[in-house]
């Protein structure tokens, strides 16, 4: 199966908040989720992820990472928070299959590992993977860490039905000097919080607003050892963010989330505008926009 990393998208009016909210999502699913694309496969081909695999995915979004383990043969079952990229991740597992066929083996649910549906996948066999590809959506300095310490705690529903020696897997951004994207991102938080305190909570937030910030050399690591896995081995894979034009790059950044507590804070039109202006020095001469990043996994055993 081949995945376009750059491709055209028609330009969506606007609208109201939620129709707002769901062209966003499809933002998501149709321009910027293909960007992790080598990292998936990098993490499959290291993991031999095919069947006889049983992969639990954490923050599983609008399903791609599940298609493409599926597609390789892979038992899959992924949970997320957002109700609209799982509405998505349902649409395009079922479209596979069709016509003519069932849809791909998945389950899918709403919220984290203690979802029913994990329960319920888990009863027929233990996970062998657990994947949190969360990288784009980092909260403050903090990445994926709530996710995956709850995989980790003796108490949540995943690692319970894993099976011993099973795989998880963290991701990150790597040095921020080799991610492009890295100043655009600094704009968000910068606009969110203009005193400059990214990783501090205002008390008046609940939740905390999702931010981009920099990933530490061993953040993963540390994020490992708090959840309680063991660390065994690591890679690093080029990940360019590539976009047909300088619409969808400013719609396919904006989908990530990492922009929403800018735009609370001052508002959207600004936002946009400041995204735009970070991403000229990569506007190339026929209009594509190009920024090469590496990205980090850790692989763990439970």
């Amino acid at each position: 199966m081949t995945f376009t990393l750059v491709q055209r998208h028609r330009p969506h009016p606007s609208s109201s908040p939620t129709a707002d909210a769901h062209a966003r999502t499809r933002d998501w699913a149709e321009i910027q989720e293909r960007m992790l694309v080598p990292l998936y496969e990098a993490v499959y081909e290291r993991l031999d992820i095919g069947a006889g695999t049983r992969l639990l995915g954490l923050g599983c979004g609008s399903g791609l990472a599940l298609l493409m383990a599926a597609t390789r043969g892979a038992t899959v079952c992924g949970v997320d928070t957002d109700e609209r990229r799982l509405d998505l991740a349902r649409e395009r597992l079922t479209a596979v299959g069709a016509p003519g066929g069932p849809a791909l083996p998945a389950r899918l649910g709403l919220g984290g590992p203690e979802s029913p549906c994990v329960g319920a996948a888990a009863a027929e066999s233990a996970f062998t993977v657990v994947t949190a590809f969360e990288p784009l959506s980092a909260l403050s300095g903090i990445g994926a860490g709530a996710e995956v310490c709850a995989v980790a705690s003796p108490p949540a529903a995943a690692p319970a039905h894993t099976e011993r020696g099973g795989a998880v897997v963290l991701a990150g951004w790597g040095p921020p000097e080799r991610c492009a994207t890295s100043g655009v991102l600094r704009v968000g938080a910068r606009l969110a919080d203009p005193m400059g305190s990214p990783g501090r909570r205002r008390e008046a937030e609940a939740p905390p607003a999702a931010r981009w910030w920099p990933y530490g050399r061993d953040d993963l690591e540390e994020l490992a050892t708090l959840a309680g896995l063991r660390p065994d081995g690591s890679g690093r894979v080029a990940c360019p963010f590539g976009y047909a034009d300088m619409d969808s790059a400013v719609r396919g950044l904006l989908s990530t989330g990492l922009f929403d507590a800018a735009e609370r804070v001052t508002d959207p039109i600004q936002v946009r505008k400041e995204i735009t202006e970070a991403l000229h020095p990569h506007q190339r001469a026929d209009g594509t926009v190009w920024m090469p990043n590496v990205f980090r996994y850790l692989i763990c055993r439970i």
